[in-house]
């Protein structure tokens, strides 16, 4: 007897015409039921390998057969599959003796598979993101509006998972704190999108002399990630009073902050704000400019309807190449494993980096220009430098000469640094915000 049955996977493709028509098309194949789950999804990932011209076959084959079909299917002509197919060519090895086992189950820790948290393949070591989550501690602060409703999944109305939910009246940053809290403080903010661990480098430069505290943004890294609209919708002005009411909880007097790239526009608000609480501003790579009020392309395609969504659940796409696009270095895979984590363990980081990109992609201009008024101000007393990576790719540098001396505030080039200066040159930029804080402090 034929111990085999047809397993059929659906696929979703949205048609665009005069309005959105959805269809559902299966693919289907004969399957062993005793085959391991590697060789399923091989033969999956081969079945749906091809060229695009197989999907519309099946529409034409779809509309042909069903009387029901759109007026706009039965008129399209569409070209049937080419009957051969590229291979995928997956080549898995074992180390095992049998021959019908073709995948490595036992692969060194050095190995790594871009999905295992501990680096590689059922390893017990210890991974990056547990030893820097070892590190820090949650923090709450920022009052949860709202009734206190479940978030649900804006499509089909599910109950959306723990990682998309508020929990309690306030929220939880991930802060990660170095050295004696009598210092005067230095708080260290990261950019979009990042997370506090790109200042791993920073932190013991700066923590011999200060009390240094770095922390993910809601909706990054370890901080909570509420569903947009069941209490934080990750616009600039909640992101303001959210820092408010952070800082109130970790610092009691003055501070100095250091932030980086797009999110400059939101602490530089919040300093205007509280000038009084600000002794030291220092920006790294912000943008400063009308050219620099717009979101480059790796990021403002997360903004993007359905395509945002998908491309925002890929670890690779949300994190390394969002990280990694922007400067001229590669991370090292322990280190990329620790940015991957967030977007491997809930679909919450995703929807977030939905919201925030939308969000910067409408406001951004309106901040950018706003913090321009702010840093040439007059009465502006809190003592700014910029920091430019001069290997930024997002970032022009043009212009940015021009506005520092227009506005009288010190410019300091970082020549091997991209975008995220912090991460690509931590300890010099720890020595520089050192530098630049000591002779301030002393004045």
């Amino acid at each position: 007897m034929d111990k085999t049955k047809r397993v059929s996977f659906l696929c979703c493709f949205g048609i665009k015409t005069n309005g959105l028509s959805v269809k559902l098309l299966s693919r289907s194949f004969p399957l062993n039921q005793n085959q391991p789950l590697h060789v399923i999804i091989a033969m999956t990932l081969q079945a749906f390998h091809g060229s695009a011209c197989c999907f519309r076959s099946h529409l034409l084959h779809f509309s042909s057969s069903t009387a029901s079909s759109p007026p706009f299917l039965a008129s399209r002509r569409f070209q049937s599959c080419p009957s051969t197919r590229k291979s995928l060519k997956l080549n898995c090895s074992s180390s095992g003796n049998n021959g019908d086992q073709d995948y490595l189950l036992d692969a060194p820790v050095s190995v790594g598979d871009g999905f295992s948290f501990s680096g590689g393949k059922y390893s017990d070591g210890p991974s990056p993101s547990d030893e820097w989550f070892k590190q820090g501690k949650k923090v709450k602060a920022y009052s949860i509006p709202g009734t206190g409703e479940k978030a649900k999944d804006p499509i089909f109305g599910l109950a959306m998972g723990s990682g998309s939910q508020a929990t309690g009246d306030r929220f939880r940053w991930f802060c990660v704190e170095s050295g004696s809290a009598d210092n005067p403080s230095v708080i260290l903010i990261h950019g979009f999108p990042s997370q506090a661990y790109s200042y791993r480098k920073v932190l013991p430069v700066l923590s011999k002399d200060y009390h240094v505290i770095a922390f993910d943004w809601l909706g990054f890294g370890f901080s909570d990630k509420p569903q947009p609209r069941y209490g934080f919708d990750y616009t600039l002005d909640e992101y303001v009073s959210s820092l408010e009411s952070l800082i109130d909880e970790l610092a009691a007097t003055k501070v100095s902050l250091v932030v980086q790239g797009y999110f400059s526009p939101v602490v530089a608000k919040y300093a205007s704000i509280h000038q009084e609480k600000v002794r030291n501003l220092i920006l790294l790579n912000p943008p400063l400019t009308a050219q620099h009020a717009k979101l480059p392309p790796t990021l403002s395609i997360f903004s993007n309807f359905l395509l945002g969504e998908i491309f925002s659940q890929d670890p690779l796409r949300a994190s390394d190449k969002a990280l990694t696009s922007c400067g001229p270095y590669k991370m090292k895979e322990e280190d990329a494993m620790v940015y991957r984590r967030p977007y491997l363990t809930s679909g919450s980081s995703g929807f977030a980096l939905n919201a925030i990109s939308r969000n910067m992609n409408k406001d951004l201009k309106r901040y950018v220009e706003d913090m321009q008024t702010i840093l040439k101000d007059k009465n502006w007393k809190v003592q700014t430098t910029i920091c430019w990576g001069q290997r930024d790719r997002w970032l022009s540098y043009d212009g940015v000469e021009d506005f520092c001396k227009d506005s009288n505030h010190k410019l300091i080039d970082v020549p091997t640094a991209g975008h995220h200066v912090q991460e690509d040159c931590g300890e010099e930029v720890g020595q520089l915000i050192r530098g630049i804080i000591s002779k301030r402090t002393k004045i």
